[in-house]
């Protein structure tokens, strides 16, 4: 039995038995190793479940690692919640692992098994989710995990770290609604993810209380990429009503906004006010600079890995915390009122 490995009564050695197994394959099984035959595996992970077992935290021989996980990396975006999680892991004595889980929001059976053998001292999951299964794995690791703007509605037991989008898409709109815009249109991210959804709703709210009526057809769904962003805008601006402003949801799909706006001929802002939602560092930059909503990307990297290592030292509370940043609306040149021609 490896030392540290009894948790209450149950040991390993209690899993091997009953599993009719030795007790290195129930440590293999544990560390991810991948020559253990899949029904074998089944049946030790159906015992560790049904006693709950939980490993001992880590050896501190060990090399400390803390683990973010994307399903895709190529956004400006990403690289600030990188050196947010960067940042908390050099304080520790840490050193940052990235892995990309594909095109999914949920990372597969080939991600945790590598997760499992490296042990890292947490798992910070990037517009994700965590299928029963995956979690059950990591808990009985003692892997703590957190995810940044869950892809779905997190479970209860699942910690996770956000901003306020809702009030960001609040922002948003009545900025542009108090500069006299009523044709406003939302080019948001995708329909499946939480943080786009918020942003909607927070147009739709904002239109209502300014008693405007939200046009179905002024609302597109995106990926948060500039090429969504100009296709979407594209057929917004071809409309036989098109808007005289555009709430995107993403910095870099505004960017994709404003080069539909000059292929149809129109000025930002003078024909066309934009409004993006990050505040990456080109929107101060574009030409216009973009007026957008600030997420604190480098923070919520910050405070992810936070929970991380209190989840792994006890100091967490209990309950899974929902930790929720604020936004702040970034007035630049892209935004004016409508009809300047």
């Amino acid at each position: 039995m490896e030392k540290g490995d009894e948790l209450g009564r149950v040991t390993l050695a209690d899993i091997a038995r009953e599993a009719e197994v030795s007790v290195s394959t129930v440590s293999k099984v544990l560390n991810g190793r991948t020559d253990v035959s899949a029904p074998t595996r089944v049946r030790v992970e159906r015992i560790l479940r049904a006693h709950d077992y939980r490993r001992a935290a880590r050896s501190s021989a060990e090399a400390p690692l803390v683990e973010i996980v994307f399903h895709e990396l190529d956004s400006l975006w990403a690289m600030e919640l990188l050196r947010g999680v960067e940042a908390v892991a050099s304080e520790h004595g840490a050193a940052m692992v990235v892995t990309r889980s594909g095109s999914r929001h949920a990372p597969g059976a080939e991600w945790i098994e590598a997760v499992l053998r490296r042990r890292p001292l947490g798992v910070v999951l990037v517009f994700s989710s965590l299928p029963p299964e995956l979690k059950r794995q990591l808990w009985a690791r003692s892997i703590p995990f957190v995810i940044i703007d869950p892809a779905g509605n997190p479970d209860p037991d699942v910690p996770s770290v956000g901003s306020a989008n809702w009030a960001g898409g609040l922002a948003a709109t009545r900025h542009l609604i108090e500069l006299g815009h009523r044709r406003i249109a939302i080019v948001t991210g995708p329909a499946d993810t939480l943080c786009s959804l918020a942003r909607l709703d927070g147009y739709r709210s904002a239109m209502s209380m300014a008693g405007l009526r939200v046009d179905p057809a002024l609302t597109a769904f995106g990926d948060f990429h500039a090429e969504g962003g100009f296709a979407r805008a594209k057929r917004l601006l071809e409309l036989p009503k098109p808007p005289t402003a555009i709430f995107a949801g993403s910095d870099l799909q505004a960017l994709g906004v404003m080069e539909a706006a000059r292929v149809c001929g129109l000025r930002v802002p003078e024909d066309l006010s934009v409004v993006g939602y990050d505040d990456l560092d080109i929107a101060q930059w574009s030409s216009p600079a973009l007026t957008t909503v600030r997420q604190p990307l480098r923070e919520m990297g910050e405070q992810a890995t936070r929970l991380i290592l209190a989840l792994r030292t006890g100091e967490a509370p209990a309950t899974p915390t929902r930790l929720e940043l604020s936004t702040t609306l970034v007035v630049r040149s892209s935004t004016v009122p409508p009809g300047r021609r």
